[in-house]
């Protein structure tokens, strides 16, 4: 492993973690400022897609708000934990992850799943290009829609 390539590591894991810490605040903004101009969000298993920053933000706004009060519910507390990440560096000039993730929100373990993401250096900052997020798991009364689950 390179100098350059540890230092590209630890870049895309502040990716990572700026954006599970900026969306569990709410800071849709801050969480899109992760991807790259024309950078594409698949969310809830192919539930919704948006690209770019601005679109980013519009979906998950529009999403958030309709999603939990379908529920008749509020979310008062969330936070998203990454675990076992894996990158690995293409040829080209981009890079591959795969993170698992568990979300914890009031009612203690809520959903799980997986970020597939493929990374894209753009003004010399390496940006998400692309993520794909399936939920896998889903406790009882989470608060994932449960057709966002992914089919086995």
């Amino acid at each position: 492993m390179t100098v350059d390539e540890m230092l590209a590591r630890e870049e895309i894991r502040l990716l990572l973690a700026t954006y599970n810490s900026e969306g569990d605040r709410g800071n849709l903004a801050g969480l899109a400022s992760v991807f790259a101009s024309d950078g594409v969000l698949e969310g809830g298993s192919g539930s919704f897609s948006a690209e770019g920053p601005a679109g980013i933000v519009d979906v998950l706004s529009n999403r958030t708000g309709d999603r939990h009060a379908a529920a008749g519910r509020k979310i008062s507390f969330m936070r998203h934990h990454l675990s076992s990440s894996l990158v690995t560096f293409e040829a080209d000039g981009t890079a591959r992850g795969r993170s698992y993730f568990l979300v914890v929100t009031d009612i203690g373990p809520d959903h799980a799943g997986v970020y597939t993401d493929t990374y894209r250096k753009e003004d010399g900052r390496w940006r998400i290009a692309h993520r794909r997020s399936r939920i896998d798991w889903a406790a009882p009364g989470s608060h994932a829609v449960p057709g966002r689950l992914a089919k086995t």
